[in-house]
């Protein structure tokens, strides 16, 4: 598989070793620093693109990749406002996109514990919940499209609870998510549930980028020869 990189950072380059070590050749790598090579005839040399950028970057990196007809697989976080334009212009151009708040098989996996865990507390009222990610001080965002995915999944199965806030809260309709920022942490996020009885938590612990940069190659595999919008749970089977 050919493969073009939108990004490369520290994402990128992780990316770059496992597809090499999975027999994929990378064709084209755009960074700041050579933008003007982002364009149609060298993206045409690849089968599918990744996309890793920033919230500054990633809608129009998005937006001109589905214009220029490649499959793409995009882990930008932090410009989701525009995702419903995005996936209009996919199908307008029958494209193939992926995007994942985390493309990690042991967060996939997590979101659907997730989504367990919240079924079987919403009936119990007495307990409370709360929503903790811990990245490192160069992360852009706050909260982490990670913890906002799992904050959503809790209040589409949770009715009373219903927003969630990245701060501490009294108010008893808000889902807490507590963001920090601490170095070398490449990602923890939590989910703890607490009553005067008793907690329950679940985690995942990142110990480096390259379950982020396997799942996305892994992506990538999936959507190369295929139409339409996908997700994790497509790939993964889940």
């Amino acid at each position: 598989m050919k493969i073009a990189l939108i990004g490369y950072g520290k994402m990128g380059k992780a990316i770059e070793e496992i597809a090499v070590r999975r027999g994929h050749e990378i064709v084209l790598k755009i960074d700041e620093y050579n933008l003007e090579d982002f364009n149609k005839e060298n993206i045409a040399k690849a089968n599918v693109a990744i996309e890793f950028t920033g919230p500054h970057s990633a809608y129009e990196n998005v937006k001109k990749a589905l214009e220029f007809d490649i499959p793409l697989v995009c882990g930008s976080t932090g410009w989701l406002d525009k995702m419903e334009e995005i996936k209009t212009l996919c199908n307008e151009r029958k494209g193939s996109f992926i995007y994942a708040s985390n493309y990690s098989v042991g967060v996939n996996i997590f979101f659907e514990l997730n989504k367990k865990l919240a079924s079987l507390i919403a009936p119990h009222k007495d307990y409370e919940m709360q929503v903790t990610e811990i990245h490192h001080t160069a992360k852009k965002d706050a909260p982490s499209g990670t913890a906002i995915t799992i904050a959503e999944q809790i209040l589409e199965t949770i009715p009373r609870k219903k927003s969630w806030v990245n701060h501490i809260s009294d108010d008893p309709e808000e889902l807490e998510i507590i963001s920090e920022r601490i170095d070398p942490a490449p990602g923890i996020h939590k989910v703890k549930y607490s009553s005067a009885i008793d907690d329950i938590e679940i985690i995942h612990t990142a110990h480096n980028r390259q379950g982020f940069a396997l799942g996305a190659l892994l992506a990538a595999e999936y959507i190369k020869d295929k139409k339409g919008i996908f997700s994790m749970k497509n790939v993964l089977s889940l």
